[in-house]
């Protein structure tokens, strides 16, 4: 049924749960796993050497984050994917799910952006609302 998995975490408890989730899937149907993680754009007024920290910090917390999904998924059949973008979060997924062929998106229903939905984080809402395939989203 789903031959492309597309995980986007964030960190929080919920995208770990749904790393578990995706991870299910992917093993029952044998399908590809690819694991996001998207970060804020960084202010290019920052200048020099403080833009350059920035980067590198952002980085390595996306690095880290994109590790603990690895590692809560474990093992599976088929190769995981992984990937650090930088840009607006709902775009990204949208774009990636897009550009990859993805047959199902798996998140966490709640992240850690500033920003909170009444129901759902507001992440979340734009995905649901324009993704290009079904939305699995993990409580």
């Amino acid at each position: 049924m789903f031959k492309r998995i597309l995980l986007a975490v964030d960190g929080s408890e919920h995208a770990l749960r749904a790393a578990n989730i995706a991870a299910e899937l992917a093993r029952s149907m044998k399908a590809e796993l690819r694991i996001v993680v998207v970060y804020d754009p960084i202010p290019p007024y920052l200048g020099e050497p403080n833009l350059q920290h920035a980067i590198d910090a952002r980085l390595k917390e996306a690095q880290a984050i994109l590790d603990k999904a690895v590692e809560a998924a474990g093992e599976l059949p088929g190769e995981i994917h992984t990937g650090m973008i930088e840009g607006n979060p709902a775009e990204a997924i949208i774009e990636v799910a897009q550009t990859r062929e993805c047959d199902l998106i798996v998140m966490g229903s709640r992240g850690l952006g500033r920003l909170a939905g009444l129901l759902l984080g507001s992440t979340t809402q734009k995905i649901v609302s324009h993704a290009p395939c079904p939305v699995l989203i993990v409580k």
